[in-house]
């Protein structure tokens, strides 16, 4: 089994940089079309003509939306839908934290941020292509947890919670969906991305030290992932979250005190 998706429709959301974008130009390079969606329509329209620029032919539909909100993400829908007639992959990408620190200290504003982007989105946009396409035709849902979200850690406990419950509606709607829409999730360490600069941007040497890689992600690195499942490679595979973090879970390598040089600073 092989790797490409020619001829292949995705979505993908916060596609306008960091891992989001590096899927969506995994995605072109094996021939699938790709609809990129954020807030910003100028962002957006820059990157998928850059992707245009580095593959030839490849066809990018630009489309700004708010993830959470319902409006907005079904028109986003129906526009891939109009121009392709269907949608085969779902990448559930989008996500935010706004605001670290111990539970009891997070704002009411930050926590309905951190739900509404990270995990009632995935709620919204898997059921918005179900109706429109995948019900009928079949598809594969890949949704962008982390590591965070299998262990416990001082500052970021909420944000991990939200992952937390993206990994078991991935394991719902695998149950649910199935046999003709696959659903599993990708869980990452810290990767190199602008959400996370904070952590990585002046702690980076002595992260990677502790890493029994030796080195932090990279936005590529979770795009191959997206591409294996999102292909008939994956075939038999549903349910299930694949864990890529440089081994920080089997090292017991956390954020923590990271988080707390950052928060020193």
């Amino acid at each position: 089994m092989s790797n490409n998706l020619q001829g292949m429709t995705a979505i993908i959301t916060g596609g306008s940089r960091g891992i989001g974008r590096s899927i969506a130009e995994a995605y072109v390079a094996q021939g699938a079309r790709v609809v990129i969606t954020s807030r910003q329509q100028e962002a957006l329209d820059q990157v998928a003509e850059e992707i245009r620029s580095a593959y030839p032919g490849a066809e990018v539909l630009p489309f700004a939306a708010h993830v959470g909100d319902p409006d907005q993400s079904k028109a986003c829908v129906d526009a891939a839908m109009a121009e392709y007639g269907r949608v085969d992959i779902l990448v559930n990408n989008a996500g935010t934290c706004p605001q670290v620190g111990p539970l009891v200290t997070i704002d009411a504003w930050a926590a309905e941020k951190m739900f509404q982007v990270n995990q009632l989105s995935v709620l919204l946009w898997t059921r918005l292509v179900w109706e429109a396409s995948m019900r009928d035709h079949g598809g594969r849902i890949i949704n962008m947890a982390s590591i965070g979200g299998l262990i416990t850690e001082p500052g970021i406990g909420f944000y991990n919670s939200t992952k937390a419950a993206v990994l078991h509606l991935t394991r719902q709607f695998a149950v649910e969906l199935g046999p003709d829409v696959r659903v599993n999730a990708i869980a990452p360490g810290l990767v190199r991305t602008e959400m996370v600069r904070a952590l990585w941007e002046a702690n980076e040497e002595n992260f990677k030290e502790r890493l029994p890689l030796g080195r932090i992600g990279e936005p590529e690195d979770i795009a191959s992932a997206a591409v294996f499942l999102a292909s008939d490679a994956s075939s038999w595979m549903t349910g299930q979250s694949m864990v890529i973090d440089g081994g920080a879970l089997v090292g017991h390598v956390d954020s923590a005190d990271i988080l707390d040089s950052v928060s020193a600073g």
